[in-house]
């Protein structure tokens, strides 16, 4: 999911974290110079913010909070605050998507990766508006929290195109960020079978997408539904009145009707 933007005020910057791409897409009407060193600046500060919950939360980093509470060399009680916090929001989660989504790998070891990425934009969020900026693009890996306007007219929604998970060149469409700010995706289409259905089945879906009003929701809404199928489509649909875009198995489309209307 890459995201679709107009305008010649847009300017961009990337990095890798958390084994991904992170683009920063920033509009702005300032001088050109001016504009530039402004994007470098929040570039900075939420390459920071990555870094660090990277180094805390990867698994693929030995020496990682993450890894040394998995060999049990530490006691979750005896974490980071940071890490108690997103333990309890990742156990709420389950609760309220009746165990869909869930931070505890089949081997019983703790796995924060469902919720940290999502928390990490969060927190970016926090950090742009802080240093003034309000029209902006952060796109994660797929993932896509947005603020403001990529163009001169207030009402003009930024979109984000949302990749076919049978083709990767190719487009199943293009959502606009207007009422909701956020859009995850979620799936086997890259990192291959990583989620399974509740019971061990092979899931219904091979891809959703959902746009929530922030991303937190979205991303742990988006893993519950592969996670959870229909069944759990439709409550985050009723529940927290999320839009959403499935691809079952054989291709076929599942879509409510924001997704609908955009296509």
């Amino acid at each position: 999911m890459q995201p679709i933007s107009r305008g010649q005020q847009l300017r961009a910057r990337t990095f890798r974290s958390m084994g991904t791409v992170v683009s920063l897409t920033v509009a702005s009407n300032r001088y050109a110079q001016t504009a530039v060193d402004e994007l470098e600046s929040a570039v900075d500060v939420v390459e920071g913010i990555f870094a660090h919950l990277d180094l805390t939360f990867s698994l693929y980093r030995a020496g990682s909070e993450a890894s040394r509470l998995a060999r049990g060399e530490i006691m979750l009680a005896y974490t980071s605050e940071t890490m108690q916090e997103l333990y309890a929001e990742a156990s709420e989660w389950r609760l309220a998507t009746d165990g869909a989504f869930t931070s505890e790998r089949p081997d019983g070891i703790l796995d924060l990766s469902g919720i940290v990425k999502a928390h990490a934009m969060r927190e970016a969020a926090f950090s742009l508006r802080a240093l003034g900026l309000r029209n902006w693009c952060l796109n994660t890996g797929g993932d896509v929290l947005v603020s403001g306007s990529p163009g001169p007219t207030a009402h003009e929604p930024w979109l984000a195109g949302i990749a076919d998970p049978s083709d990767r060149k190719a487009l199943l469409g293009a959502f606009p960020l207007a009422s909701k700010s956020a859009l995850a995706t979620s799936g086997s289409a890259e990192r291959g079978e990583h989620i399974w259905a509740i019971g061990g089945a092979a899931p219904e879906f091979a891809q959703v997408s959902v746009a929530a009003s922030d991303i937190v929701t979205a991303d742990v809404l988006a893993t519950a539904i592969v996670a959870g199928g229909t069944r759990t489509l439709d409550q985050a649909v009723e529940k927290w009145g999320a839009d959403v875009l499935a691809v079952r198995r054989d291709g076929t489309l599942l879509a409510t009707p924001e997704f609908r209307n955009a296509a």
